[in-house]
């Protein structure tokens, strides 16, 4: 089987990139946290409603839509493609929920609409004090309290669709500035845990966890190069840190995780089995978050500087994880993959 992109498939690429480098560049970026950190809590909006309006006429959220359906029609290849590229530039907004969303909630597909989900299948269990900022639950008391609840919703206050029922969320102070939280309470999806790996083979929950792999690739990809640019720019002792071994050695092992993750969701995307997905998504994780340390280690004292955008990768990266079940759903789905051709 040829896995290499067609022509076709690059040129998706290249036209997704081109629309969001000159749509949200570097400074479209800092200006969009400047607007989240600037607002009070629950208040103002930070999405850029413009620019959401753009992707739909692009057709970013209507990619696997039939063309009978008012959709481009392609396939899940194509998906993974265009949300690389989202993950690249740090794309904020509930991509992945809207994504879904075509074809089911009018005004999805052509960006009209942003419509987020709390339904559990964007959220998993597991630490949710790794997505906090610095005093967890806004307003403390029950807030704090939400902590110990179901999953987590991104994006709800801006939404203009919730798919689920949302009752009782408490809004979090998440670590990304660019990705809102709230907590759902607990037990709000009422599965046990032999259901939730069922309900984690549903195509929807399949495909956000495979979108949310391709947009963490994007992000270790752009980590990656950040690091490498630096390292050959930044001199020290009156030579390139690159030259150092130890620097050399971060670089390529983030390089080399990029890879193996890429073929891994490459891969997934054309076979769409649950394995291959879970699979592909522990490796994405572990190339956006190893990547993103990896690169302010590389960037030194800089890196941890607020004008710096590695922070910013390491953090999204972080909320990411726990999205569409994370870590534990997928290594629960090859756990049952492995028990199945043992038997």
């Amino acid at each position: 089987m040829d896995f290499r992109l067609t022509d076709d498939q690059r040129a998706l690429r290249q036209g997704v990139r081109a629309l969001l480098e000159g749509r949200f560049g570097r400074e479209g970026l800092r200006a969009a946290v400047d607007r989240a950190e600037g607002r009070p809590p629950g208040g103002g909006r930070v999405l850029d409603r413009g620019l959401w309006r753009e992707l739909g006429a692009a057709g970013f959220f209507a990619l696997r839509l039939p063309e009978s359906e008012g959709g481009v029609g392609l396939g899940l290849p194509e998906a993974v493609l265009a949300f690389e590229e989202a993950g690249r530039v740090l794309l904020p907004g509930p991509l992945v929920a809207t994504h879904l969303a075509a074809g089911v909630v009018p005004g999805a597909a052509g960006g009209e609409v942003v419509v987020t989900s709390a339904d559990g299948w964007l959220a998993g269990g597991g630490r949710a004090e790794e997505c906090l900022a610095e005093g967890g639950a806004a307003g403390g008391g029950a807030a704090a309290r939400g902590l110990a609840g179901g999953g987590l919703v991104e994006w709800l206050d801006e939404a203009d669709v919730v798919r689920g029922d949302a009752t009782g969320a408490v809004r979090l102070a998440s670590v990304d500035p660019l990705t809102p939280l709230h907590r759902l309470p607990a037990g709000a999806d009422g599965r046990s845990a032999g259901g939730a790996l069922r309900a984690a083979r549903t195509p929807d929950r399949l495909v956000a966890s495979l979108l949310t792999a391709a947009e963490q690739l994007g992000s270790a990809s752009r980590t990656c190069e950040s690091a490498v640019q630096h390292a050959r720019t930044r001199e020290q002792f009156g030579r390139p840190v690159g030259a150092f071994q130890a620097v050399q050695h971060l670089c390529a092992d983030m390089l080399a995780r990029v890879e193996t993750a890429r073929a891994a969701v490459y891969a997934a995307s054309v076979t769409a089995n649950p394995a291959d997905i879970a699979a592909a998504r522990l490796l994405a994780d572990e190339a956006a978050v190893r990547g993103a340390r990896d690169c302010l280690q590389v960037h030194g004292g800089m890196g941890f500087t607020w004008e710096s955008d590695v922070h910013l990768h390491l953090k999204r990266a972080w909320v990411r994880t726990h999205r569409a079940g994370g870590v534990t759903q997928s290594e629960e789905e090859l756990a049952d993959d492995l028990v199945a051709r043992t038997v």
